[in-house]
C-alpha cells in the first residue's frame, strides 16, 4: 500500500518528533489561521495525535484587522472540527495601537492563546512557523541591530509554544496543505508592502537569492540555531554571577560587573531595566550601551534616560534604575 506524498509524510513525522515527549492524555493545541502553513499543521497533528494516545484541538483567533474577519474565523474553526479537532475555540480580540501593527496583533495574538490553553489545561500550542519564516526574522533581526538574541530568531520551543515545521522550507508545506486538499486562505497582509516582514520576503529574500544562490534560508535558519546556543550560554553565565553582582544592597555593585565579559555584563545591565520597569522591546542596544557607560565610562556624568520615564544612574559604586 502506497504511503503518503513525501511533503505530506514530513509535516507529519515534524509533528511526530514534536510531541514524542507528552505523555498519553495530554492536549495539544495548534494554533491556526486557516492559511496553508497552519492548516497543514493541523491536518498533520490531527493525524499523529491519536495514534500517540493524544487529545488534540485547535484555536483560531479574530483579529478584526480585515472585513469579514469574523466570518473567515468560523470557517477556520468548521475546517478544524472537519479534521476531527476537539475542542476547538474561536476566540476575538482587540487590537491594541502599541507597538505597530504587526507587534500588537502578535501581542493580542498571544495573550488568547495563553487563555486558552490556560482554560483547557494544554500541555502545548503548536505554531506553524517554517524554516523561510526564521529566515526572514533573522533578516529583521539583524536590521534592528539588537545582537545575538535578536537574530537567533524564534525557538523551536518556548514555554507551552512549540513550532514542528520550523525545519521545514515554506514550499514543502504548501505543498502539503494542496495533497491534502485543504481549503487554504491566504492573508493579503502577506503580499502587502506596508509590513516590513512582507518586504523581506517578497523583496529582500528574492535578491539575497539571485545574488547568493538558493540555499540563503536553510544557511540563516542555522546561522539563527548556532546564535541561539550562543545567546542561551551567555545568559546562563550572567545569571550564575547575577547575585554576586546585586549583594550589598540596590541595583548592581560596578567592581563586579567591571569583571564580566562586555556580553554577560550588558545582559546583567538589561536585566536590571527590565525588572525596574522598562518594556523590553522598547530598550534598545543604544540604552544598554549607556547604562554600560556608568561602569566602562565612569567620570560622573548625569543620569541615562530610559524607556518608561527610568533613569540609571551610579550612585556610591552601584548601578540603580528607578
Amino acid at each position: 500500500m502506497a504511503g503518503p506524498p513525501t511533503e505530506v509524510a514530513a509535516v507529519r513525522a515534524a509533528v511526530r518528533a514534536c510531541v514524542a515527549d507528552l505523555p498519553a492524555g495530554a492536549l495539544v493545541l495548534v494554533a491556526c489561521s486557516g492559511g496553508p502553513d497552519s492548516l497543514a499543521l493541523a491536518a498533520g497533528l490531527a493525524f499523529v495525535a491519536p495514534r500517540r494516545g493524544l487529545r488534540a484541538g485547535g484555536v483560531t483567533v479574530d483579529h478584526g484587522l480585515q472585513p469579514g474577519s469574523a466570518a473567515r474565523a468560523e470557517r477556520v474553526s468548521g475546517q478544524l472540527r472537519a479534521l476531527g479537532l476537539d475542542p476547538v475555540d474561536l476566540r476575538t480580540v482587540t487590537v491594541g495601537p502599541e507597538g505597530g501593527p504587526e507587534g500588537a496583533a502578535r501581542a493580542a495574538r498571544y495573550a488568547a492563546l495563553d487563555r486558552c490553553a490556560e482554560r483547557r489545561g494544554a500541555a502545548a500550542v503548536l505554531l506553524g512557523h517554517t524554516r523561510d519564516d526564521q529566515a526572514e526574522t533573522v533578516l529583521l533581526g539583524l536590521a534592528r541591530g539588537s545582537g545575538a538574541r535578536s537574530l537567533a530568531g524564534m525557538a523551536a520551543r518556548t514555554g507551552r509554544y512549540r513550532r514542528p515545521l520550523l525545519g521545514l522550507g515554506r514550499r514543502t508545506v504548501h505543498t502539503a496543505a494542496r495533497e491534502m486538499d485543504l481549503a487554504v486562505w491566504s492573508d493579503p497582509h502577506n503580499e502587502d508592502p506596508a509590513y516590513t516582514r512582507t518586504r523581506v520576503r517578497h523583496r529582500v529574500l528574492p535578491v539575497l537569492r539571485e545574488a547568493l544562490g538558493p540555499g540563503i534560508p536553510e544557511a540563516l535558519a542555522r546561522s539563527a540555531e548556532l546564535l541561539r546556543d550562543d545567546a542561551d550560554a551567555l545568559d546562563a553565565w550572567a545569571e550564575s554571577v547575577r547575585e554576586r553582582a546585586a549583594a550589598g544592597g540596590d541595583g548592581l555593585d560596578v567592581g563586579a560587573l567591571a569583571e564580566l565579559p562586555r556580553a554577560v555584563r550588558t545582559r546583567l545591565l538589561r536585566g536590571l531595566a527590565v525588572d525596574a520597569g522598562a518594556s523590553p522591546g522598547a530598550l534598545t542596544a543604544e540604552h544598554v550601551r549607556a547604562l554600560d557607560g556608568l561602569v566602562t565610562r565612569w567620570r560622573g556624568q548625569g543620569a541615562v534616560a530610559l524607556p518608561g520615564g527610568l533613569r540609571g544612574h551610579r550612585v556610591r559604586g552601584r548601578v540603580h534604575v528607578e
